[in-house]
């Protein structure tokens, strides 16, 4: 049996619109006489409906071309095993999506609009992945007036605004310290550090699941204000009191360890640590550590298929989250 599916035509267009559809026909073949504004509105709602013509010149191919941003240190420095992961994962997802992908490192001092803006265009991209960086009222207005495709990778947008994909850091988070709760501990440390939407999710898992169990009590240690070595000064002095640590990634988790291990803090017997992400690092130490693992090439597949998604017309703001699991280690004690 025959579709009975037709394709959109400028008639319907204009009707969502509210235009003419002489209006239209002049704005998809990008005559003069029509402003930006209109032009870019017409072609977005064309894109949005499926419309695809040959007095849409070049459209299509811009619509392939991707360019993905790295902060500098996102790239060398103690996380660059997190992105290089995402980013191989993005690299192979734009392949299969017929998707022309350019990565840039940037310097992470001057991640601004000014900046993704000249990116955005030397790369002659109708799309943008973010990586690591933040939402912006800025940015999501530039993204709208601009018609560029955008997707937060490793970030979230409280506000809705632009698209994201992470993972799971509530629920990450939630499940580190249950594993401590449900070790004995009920005094712990939460090492975190930055007001990143993606942080202060693990810092709301930590403390609803202490708020779970009657009797235990949550330390918020922020690292803006205190250092590792502080830390450590303060583990060393039962400063809080606490037989556990969270931290808010590996990275600090094992500096934290490797200092009690060379002796810069006596933390006690039983005393644990767990970490987040589960970088290669977390492997190295001995013993392992417990930490909760991030499913990185996730990431990146999920980032493209967001945007490809856009790219074909869809609208709605997204949020994807992607799911983690708990490694156990050896730095996790069960206490009377």
């Amino acid at each position: 049996m025959a579709s009975t599916t037709r394709r959109p035509n400028q008639t319907d267009i204009a009707a969502r619109l509210g235009v003419s559809v002489s209006t239209v026909s002049r704005a998809l073949a990008n005559e003069e006489g029509i402003s930006e504004a209109v032009r870019r509105d017409v072609q977005r709602m064309a894109r949005t409906m499926g419309y695809r013509s040959k007095h849409m010149p070049g459209l299509r191919a811009m619509d392939r071309r991707v360019v993905a941003l790295v902060p500098f240190a996102n790239a060398t420095g103690g996380l660059s095993s997190f992105y290089v992961s995402i980013l191989d994962a993005m690299r192979s997802e734009a392949r299969a999506c017929g998707l022309d992908l350019d990565v840039r490192v940037i310097s992470e001092r001057t991640v601004n609009l000014d900046l993704i803006d000249r990116h955005v265009k030397e790369a002659g991209a109708g799309a943008v992945l973010l990586a690591g960086i933040d939402a912006t009222d800025e940015l999501a207005v530039w993204c709208r007036e601009q018609d560029v495709h955008a997707v937060l990778v490793n970030g979230s947008d409280p506000l809705m605004r632009i698209s994201s994909v992470a993972p799971a850091n509530f629920y990450g988070a939630y499940m580190a310290t249950k594993h401590l709760l449900s070790s004995g501990h009920r005094k712990i440390l939460h090492y975190t550090y930055g007001d990143r939407p993606t942080i202060l999710e693990r810092r709301r898992g930590f403390l609803t699941a202490m708020a779970d169990v009657p009797g235990s009590e949550a330390v918020l240690v922020c690292g803006e204000d205190r250092t590792h070595l502080e830390l450590l000064s303060d583990i060393a002095g039962r400063k809080h009191d606490a037989t556990a640590l969270f931290c808010w990634n590996d990275i600090a988790a094992v500096e934290i360890m490797e200092g009690i291990k060379g002796g810069l803090a006596s933390a006690g017997q039983g005393f644990s640590i767990i970490g987040f992400d589960d970088l290669p690092l977390a492997a190295m130490t001995s013993p392992r550590l417990t930490t909760i693992r991030v499913d990185r090439e996730a990431i990146g597949r999920g980032a493209i298929r967001l945007l490809s998604h856009q790219l074909e017309g869809e609208t709605a703001i997204q949020q994807m989250e992607i799911g983690v699991s708990l490694v156990v280690g050896g730095t996790v004690h069960v206490i009377a």
